[in-house]
């Protein structure tokens, strides 16, 4: 996992509340578990103006030259501006991936489901939340202004304005230091390899039943 410390990038902003997962990445491409290859398929029914299936070209797809990815000046955007409740519905890991493998690496909004917020943290995307009055102002100056960009700060846990206005942000600290340092599930456990090991040894002294069959 790609560790998260501080961005400037273009912002793209997604007017529309209760995005839900089966929107940010149908069901159909959820066959996958590889956590890539899932970018092409970002917003897959309001990016396309056909049905999408599951190892076609989409590249040859008819693009809907009014949603806001497909854009020009929106193209290459690396933080999401979103409304409240970003990420409902269900629990699909895939939503997160499909962001990521797109390039979006921060997103901001009011709210976000509790799942998706949870299963950001896991996979390296920075979900920020700050007040709708704050929201509101970063979607005018982000309309209002071409090649909006906005500075992140995870260390700071600060959000700053082109014009250098700073909105502090809270986040749980074990959260911060999973992306500040790049840390996934498996990584968070190896952290601990020598505690684990000292507890296996125990084990094996103390019931060395349950080794039996597992070699020496």
């Amino acid at each position: 996992m790609e560790k998260f410390t501080r961005m400037t990038e273009l912002v793209v902003p997604l007017d529309r509340s209760n995005v839900d997962t089966d929107a940010i990445i149908p069901k159909q491409y959820l066959k996958s578990i590889k956590r890539t290859g899932f970018g092409p398929n970002l917003f897959d029914d309001w990016r396309y103006l056909d049905p999408g299936e599951p190892g076609q070209d989409h590249s040859k797809r008819r693009l809907n030259p009014d949603f806001i990815l497909n854009q020009e000046r929106y193209r290459h955007a690396k933080i999401l501006l979103a409304r409240q409740n970003f990420g409902c519905g269900s629990s699909r890991e895939h939503a997160p991936w499909a962001l990521l493998d797109f390039g979006i690496q921060a997103m901001i909004a009011p709210s976000f489901a509790d799942i998706f917020y949870n299963n950001c943290f896991k996979n390296g995307l920075l979900p920020v939340i700050l007040s709708a009055d704050k929201v509101n102002q970063l979607f005018f100056e982000c309309g209002a202004t071409t090649g909006y960009r906005l500075t992140v700060d995870l260390e700071a846990q600060t959000v700053t304005t082109p014009e250098g206005q700073m909105f502090p942000f809270e986040i749980d600290p074990a959260r911060k230091h999973r992306l500040l340092n790049g840390l996934d599930d498996i990584a968070m456990t190896l952290d601990h390899t020598d505690a684990i090991c000292a507890y296996e040894a125990r084990q094996r002294q103390q019931a060395p039943w349950l080794f039996s069959g597992f070699g020496s």
